[in-house]
């Protein structure tokens, strides 16, 4: 009897995970053997995409000990054996992380500074933690070494009238280059729904290009996304979303998309599931014609939603469970200036004496 195999739909996410799962086992053809003990323990807690990060991050500080550790040039790195962390010093740690600071490879210059820094560093701490805790080496050198302070950064953000005239702007296309006005008819409508969809949720920019045509749902006004860590909600829209993705599917309904991407909701020219850094480079092209000041990126755009909806409502756990934040302290930190803003507001709400 024959065997019929039905090939299901691809999930982009699930696609993005087994890419990056191949990704890092290429990483790890290049890392001692040990390494691989290390990504088995942490594999229950962690997404593909946060394993493949600390796999990059173990490359380079490999490679570094390598080069500059007189113990560990006696051997390839693949050959390294356990015992070598035991070797690693905590001077070491500290020259490994002024290192990063900046070096060269492959005719490339790198440069870290205190968030690339402090990623290296947490991913070397749980790194040594995972080997420490399970008493397969006896010291910790990673734990000695004092994270690198943050500065916490001004949130950049779209002003009211700056949201306007970006989607206005996309809608005309008038302050393009010609090379670029050559594609703005056939991508406006696309474009408009796009940043539309971004302004008016707040979803991560993988969260839209994830999206497929099955996952927006009318009637209720909402979208079906995945979020970080990989469980799936709804998030709902309001009117001008909705009228922007009816205007795109309208045209969506006479494109042929290539095989495999038939499901994506947000196409490319090349009618392939549109990428992340598409996204980017067209919040970038339009974005740098309204403001000149401010770096515009997806995140920004999610920020400058995070910003609107706190005004409007002054709910802070509202606004950190729309943007999909796992602890509402890190909203709080986002948003402390307008925490404050509200504060001050607090000082002549309640009156002491009848005037």
């Amino acid at each position: 009897m024959a065997c019929i195999i039905m090939e299901s739909k691809k999930n982009y996410h699930d696609e993005q995970n087994k890419l990056n799962t191949l990704r890092m086992r290429n990483v790890l053809e290049e890392l001692p053997s040990f390494c691989r003990q290390f990504f088995r323990g942490i594999e229950n807690n962690t997404s593909p995409r946060t394993r493949l990060a600390y796999a990059y991050d173990l490359r380079v500080f490999f490679e570094y000990m390598h080069n500059n550790n007189s113990y560990c040039k006696k051997m390839e790195i693949k050959d390294f054996p356990l015992t070598i962390l035991d070797q690693i010093t905590r001077a070491d740690i500290e020259e490994y992380m002024e290192y990063i600071s900046y070096y060269q490879k492959d005719d490339r210059e790198i440069t870290n500074e205190e968030r690339g820094k402090s990623r290296k560093l947490a991913s070397l701490r749980s790194f040594y933690n995972y080997f420490y805790q399970s008493e397969l080496i006896e010291k910790n050198p990673a734990a000695l070494i004092p994270m690198p302070k943050l500065h916490q950064k001004e949130i950049v953000r779209l002003d009211a009238d700056e949201v306007s005239i970006l989607l206005e702007q996309v809608e005309d296309g008038a302050k393009l280059t010609k090379s670029q006005q050559k594609y703005h008819e056939k991508t406006k409508v696309r474009d408009v729904a796009l940043l539309t969809l971004l302004l008016g949720t707040g979803i991560r920019v993988s969260e839209c290009v994830g999206l497929d045509m099955e996952d927006v749902d009318f009637k209720n006004n909402g979208i079906k996304i995945r979020r970080k860590g990989g469980y799936e909600t709804a998030v709902y829209f309001g009117d001008e979303v909705e009228q922007a993705l009816l205007d795109y599917l309208e045209q969506r309904k006479h494109i042929i998309p290539l095989s495999g991407h038939e499901h994506a909701l947000f196409l490319s020219i090349q009618n392939r599931r549109i990428t992340v850094r598409a996204v980017e480079n067209l919040v970038k092209k339009y974005a740098s014609n309204v403001t000149s000041l401010k770096k515009i990126t997806p995140h920004k755009l999610r920020s400058t939603y995070g910003t609107s909806l706190y005004r409007e409502t002054g709910d802070i756990y509202l606004v950190a469970d729309v943007l999909g934040h796992k602890d509402v302290n890190t909203t709080k930190k986002h948003y402390a200036a307008l925490e404050d803003e509200r504060r001050r507001k607090a000082a002549n709400a309640v009156k002491l004496r009848e005037p």
